[in-house]
Order: structure tokens, then sequence, then C-alpha cells
């Protein structure tokens, strides 16, 4: 197997390199301006460890593949295009009023509280290009008022004379009857020819987003449109880029559903925050392999700590209506909680309690820590891990960074005066700070969810993870957690495992048990009509990408609820088709055994009657990856090799400095154990073991933290 996998970050360009039996991991600093120049910079990197030019790599590799964080940007900046939205009569109102909640959405809970200083976010489309059309089509998707062409074309035409570059149509209970919707597409065209006007991009919701809720359902295709310009221009630059070097196959995009795809079937939506969701991947195939059990995924990079859960079995916890930046939109992405606490997070002083504040506010890459000297003026975890010690002014990220620890301290001047403390007992409160925030975040979304902490194993990784993983650990009461291997750069290892798989989903009325009629679903073509309908949709976006029929798998999902509950659970089934009374009860004795182990054994309510609100097809094509071996300590033990050096360091809870040593890439054998405090510095990463943690490598670079006292 020889493949590129790359994760653009906010701070970092991480790139994974499989070449036959050799992994190789480089960074570079992210070029927000030209993604491409950051990429080129890192596979330079790996390429000069293979003794290979970059054209005579890329030539050779099956893949290269993408996870980017273009859209997460523009959505940040509002950079993109004049958006005009067509929707239903009466429904004008719909995306202002947010229902109701758009204040808060996105926002920390503090914040949330927060009424009287609420603000809403600027809107992406302005109220005066939101504007309605005659039209209507029921729940059933029964028309009860035609469209009105002539009103159409009017709202068209105003639309177009305020400078809209991107027309979005959201029309009510379009994804049960779509023929409105289409409609407005043919009148555009016969309209505004692409010769005529120019490559206006028309959206349909429909095709966006499957389910129903207007509100979501709208914003899906508002920020769809938004980001197709960015993402088209970013991304089809990095294609050009690797066109010019040799590259002639079609790159690949990872999606936020775990899945990934060629660029020409994806859509902007489906990149924003591909690359944590990659890292989540990773976890779900190294904990199958490894037999782990339940995991929690947490990746600590220069600009944020993202957490993500996969059960044991390989169970994902998806969001079927996630909040993107200050949206609730309406597209299945695996479960995601981001937290501004990276290594380019910006310490301040709290007035109110008078301590340190760390994040969400990031330096990022540019100008980036103070100490990177590159402009940065602003205290930040980097700079308090190099003021205690931990990280190497010569020798940090493999060289490519020097550091200049008289900036780090002058930044922190302003901290150490607010506070009344020295310098030192400053970046030990702000270690402290930023490990308790990570602990906090995950015993959070874990006890949520049902779980405790103690029954999962936590990996650590991103370029800050294996640095923090120790304090972490303490703080949440674990005496276990594992960097995993290529811990700096697992994201983009993760993207090079996914498979190509898109995800179609219509919302239906389906009553498995209608309880007040005793009956149970009969209509059974109905239903595999459906079916058929989302399998031929995947099916023929992945024939579009050069596979065959016989390649492509399918998994079919259904969201479930107990009468008129508001929760839905998602089920998946081994059923693609139903053809009898016995799969109908099968499908509802799945529904009942999952809702018992999401909510609590004797929580089901059959009386109440049983329901699928959407029916969803997963469609992929599995692709071979990287293998996980040996990650467990296999119980001999190894000595520490000679240490290539020393420097005092500074640890919470210890008053003095403590001269630690420091080893090289040399003490990642497999075997080799060292108790703390030590440091092993690598090109990749810095592994800190605290006092009273024990440090153990396994196979493949994998470093497994154990509490001793």
């Amino acid at each position: 197997m020889k493949r590129v996998s790359v994760d653009i970050g906010g701070t970092f360009t991480d790139c994974f390199v499989a070449w036959e039996n050799r992994y190789v991991e480089s960074k570079a600093l992210t070029t927000h301006h030209n993604l491409a120049l950051g990429f080129n910079e890192a596979l330079k990197n790996a390429c000069a460890e293979l003794q290979l030019d970059e054209r005579q790599l890329l030539s050779q590799v099956d893949s290269v593949r993408y996870a980017t964080t273009l859209g997460t940007n523009a959505l940040i900046e509002r950079k993109g295009p004049r958006l005009g939205l067509l929707t239903t009569a009466g429904f004008r109102s719909s995306v202002p009023l947010a229902r109701a909640k758009g204040y808060g959405v996105g926002l920390p809970h503090k914040q949330q509280m927060d009424v009287p200083n609420a603000q809403r976010p600027d809107p992406i489309v302005p109220i005066p290009m939101i504007l309605d059309v005659r039209e209507r089509v029921d729940y059933d998707g029964d028309v009860v008022l035609g469209l009105d062409e002539d009103d159409l074309r009017d709202k068209m035409r105003q639309l177009v004379d305020k400078g809209a570059e991107v027309i979005c149509v959201v029309f009510a209970n379009s994804v049960v009857n779509p023929v409105h919707e289409l409609r407005v597409r043919e009148i555009f065209l016969e309209e505004y020819p692409g010769h005529l006007l120019g490559a206006v991009p028309i959206l349909l919701s429909h095709q966006v987003a499957g389910r129903k809720g207007e509100y979501v359902r709208a914003m899906s295709t508002i920020m769809d449109g938004f980001l197709h310009q960015v993402m088209y221009h970013g991304l089809g630059t990095l294609e050009l880029n690797l066109r010019g070097a040799g590259y002639d196959k079609p790159m690949l995009v990872n999606h936020n559903s775990g899945g990934m795809a060629q660029l020409n079937s994806t859509d902007a939506l489906q990149t924003v925050h591909s690359g944590p969701v990659s890292g989540i991947a990773a976890s779900e195939h190294l904990a199958l392999q490894a037999e782990l059990g339940n995991i929690v995924a947490t990746d600590m990079g220069g600009t944020s700590f993202d957490i993500g859960i996969v059960v044991e079995g390989g169970v994902k916890h998806y969001d079927f209506n996630p909040v993107i930046e200050r949206w609730m939109v309406s597209v299945p992405m695996v479960h995601l909680v981001t937290l501004g606490a990276g290594g380019g997070s910006i310490c301040r002083y709290d007035r109110m309690f008078k301590t340190i504040q760390v994040g969400p506010e990031s330096a990022g890459s540019d100008p980036g820590p103070a100490c990177y000297d590159r402009g940065g003026m602003n205290p930040t975890v980097t700079d308090a891990d190099l003021l205690l010690g931990y990280l190497d002014p010569k020798n940090y990220a493999n060289g490519y960074i020097p550091l200049n620890p008289r900036r780090a301290k002058q930044a922190y001047e302003d901290l150490c005066d607010e506070l009344d403390m020295e310098l030192v007992e400053v970046a030990k409160l702000v270690k402290q700070t930023v490990d308790t925030n990570m602990a906090n975040g995950i015993a959070r979304e874990l006890r949520t969810r049902g779980y405790e902490p103690h029954n999962f194993t936590t990996l650590a990784y991103g370029g800050n993870g294996p640095l923090h993983a120790c304090g972490i650990a303490r703080a949440l009461g674990v005496k276990t957690i594992l960097a995993p291997p290529f811990a700096s750069v697992f994201s983009a290892c993760g993207a090079g495992n996914m498979s190509q798989l898109h995800i179609h989903e219509m919302s239906t009325w389906t009553t498995l048990f209608d309880a007040n009629q005793r009956r149970f679903f009969t209509d059974y073509p109905r239903f595999n009509r459906i079916v058929e309908e989302l399998e031929r949709r995947g099916r023929e976006d992945l024939v579009r990408q050069g596979f065959a029929d016989d390649e492509i798998g399918y998994r079919l999902e259904l969201d479930m609820r107990y009468g008129n509950q508001r929760v839905e659970t998602a089920v998946v089934t081994d059923l693609n088709r139903v053809s009898s009374p016995e799969d109908v009860l099968k499908l509802i004795e799945q529904f009942h055994t999952r809702y018992g182990e999401r909510f609590g054994k004797g929580s089901q309510t059959p009386e109440a009657g049983v329901r699928i609100n959407t029916i969803r097809v997963c469609s992929f094509v599995q692709h071979p990856g990287i293998t996980f071996k040996g990650i467990k300590p296999n119980g001999h033990a190894l000595p520490a090799p000679a240490p290539v050096g020393e420097r005092v360091c500074h640890f919470v809870g210890h008053d003095q400095g403590i001269t630690t040593p420091i080893y090289d890439e040399a003490a990642l054998a497999a075997g080799t154990t060292i108790d703390g405090p030590a440091i092993v510095v690598t090109r990749a990463t810095t592994y800190l073991i605290e006092p009273g943690w024990r440090y153990q490598a396994a196979a493949q670079n994998a470093v497994w933290f154990t509490q001793i006292n």
C-alpha cells in the first residue's frame, strides 16, 4: 500500500505517508492563504525521510486524501458569496427566527444563560435576500397549492438584481415531494442560462438534506451554498497542485460522516470538522484491532481539543442535527465536542475569579504562540510548556520551529503582575488549568451519555496530546492513558484508513405499531421503495467514482421513537428489506434493545406505538487500511536507554524544579519502561512523563502512561 493522507489543521498541516511497510509522519505550519504551500512543505519533509522526490512519490501512490478546515475558517471569517433564498410563502421568517434559539446555539452554556446580553450571529443570508414563493406541499407529499411560476420568475429576477451569487431553494415538505424544487431549477435555467448569467449555482434543499425540519434543512442548504466557492477554489488549488507534481488520480476528500469521496462527489458542508472526525475513525480501527473495548478519543492540537466516543464494537455516536459554528444543520456527522484548549490557546486574567482563563481564542499558526517568534504577543499554553522546561527550544518539531524563551517570558509579564505570582508559578497554573479543562470536558461528555471514565481507555493524540497526557489522566481520575501509534499525526493516519462512503436519508411517516388501532405495519412495498431509492443514489455516487456494483455495500439505519416522543434513537439493522410480520417484529425488537441500552432497562414504552421518522442508507466501498498490532504492553520490560541530556523542569504539585533526564527516539523501542520524571523527544512530538507516572512503549510507537503512586 502506498498512500498519502493529510490533515490540514488550524496550526499545523499533518502528513502521514504509507509506503509499502514503512510509515512516515511529518508536519508543517498551515498556510491559510494557500493550503498547497503547507502541504508541499509537509510532503517534502516526508519524502526526505523516504529518500524520494515528491514527483516520484506522487506518481506511485494509490491515493491522496485530504481532511481540511477550509469550511470552518470561511464561516469564522464570513468569507463567501452573496446568497439568495427562495422559500414557501409564509416561511420567510423561519431562518431569521432560528427556532427562537439562534442567540444561544453554538455558545458555551454560561453564555447561553446570559439572555440580556445575547446577540445573534451575523446572518449568512441577509433578510432582504429572503423571498417567498406561492406554493405548498403537505406533510404527506400531496400538492396543496401549485407552484405560481409567474411569481417565481418575479422573485428570481429580484434576487438576481440584488446581486445573488448563489440561489438556495427551501420549500416546505420538499423532502417528501420535491416536484416544486425541481421545477424551480428548470425555470431558473430557462430564465438565466449559463452563457447569459454565468455559473450561478442553484441548490435544492431536498438534495442537501433528506430529513424534515424546515429551519435546519434551510441552514444546511445555506451553509452548503456559502461554502461552495471557498471549497471549490481551495480544494481545486490543492488538486491542481497535485496535478502539477505528477499525481494523476482523483483527489479524495474526507467527510465529517466518517467516510470520504472524490472531490466531485463532495458537498462543501461535508468537509467541516473532517480532520477531527478522521482521528475518531482511526481510534475506532485501533480499538477494534487491538481489542481495547470502549475508548474516548482526544485530539489536542495547536488550536483546539476535540473529544469523540467509540463504544465497544466500533459503534460511533452521530449527531443528526449538529451545530456548526453558530447554526444547527441537518446532516449526519460523527459526534464531536470541541474545546478551546490547544497549544496555541491564549491565556488571560479572569478578573471575576482572579485566576487564569485558557482559550477559547487561539494564536493559530500565524502569528502563533509568542515563543514562535513570528510576531505573537499573547501568552499561550505552548509558551507555558516551554517556560516549565518541557520543550527543547532548539529541537521543537524536529527543529523546524526554533523557540524563543525570551519572547515567552515577555508574553507572560502582564499575567504575572495581575496575579502577583512568579513566572514559573503562573506557567504551572496554566498547565493545571488547561489539563483540568480538558479532563472536565471528557468527564462531562461521558457522564451525560451514561458512561464512567474508568470504563474507557483514553487516547491522547495530536501534536500536544502526549505532552499533556499525564496531566489529563490525573485530573480525570484515571490511572492509565494511551498515546496511540503515530500520535502527533493520528488524525492524518485516520484519513488514510477511511472507506469511501455516502449517506442518503429521507423523512418518512412509517408506523410499525399503531397503538390506537393495535395494528402492525403492512405496507412493505412503500418502505422497500424508499430503501431502493436511497441505495440507488448511493450506488450512482460510487459508480460515478469508478466502482463496480459488486464492490458496493449498504447499511440500513432507522431513526425510531415511541409514539410522539421527541427523542429519536438511531437503529442499525441487518435487514435491507421488509417483507413479513417477522421482519417488522425484528425491527421493533432491535429498537427496544437499543433504547434500553441508551436510557436504561425498563424505560421502553411500546404501548405508545413505534414509529420510523427517518430512513437512512450508508453506501460504501471498503479499502485496505493501516494495521495496528501489538499495541498492548507485552509484559517484557526493557531498561531505559541512556539519556541524551537533562534539564530542570517544573511540575504541578512540586515547589522546586526537578532535574529531568531527556531521552530520544531510542526510548520508543517496544518494551522500554521509564519512571518519571522524564521527557522523550522525537521528531514528531514530545512525551512528558510526570513524577509518579510510568512510561511503557509498545509496538508502532504506541506509549502507555500508568500512574504508579
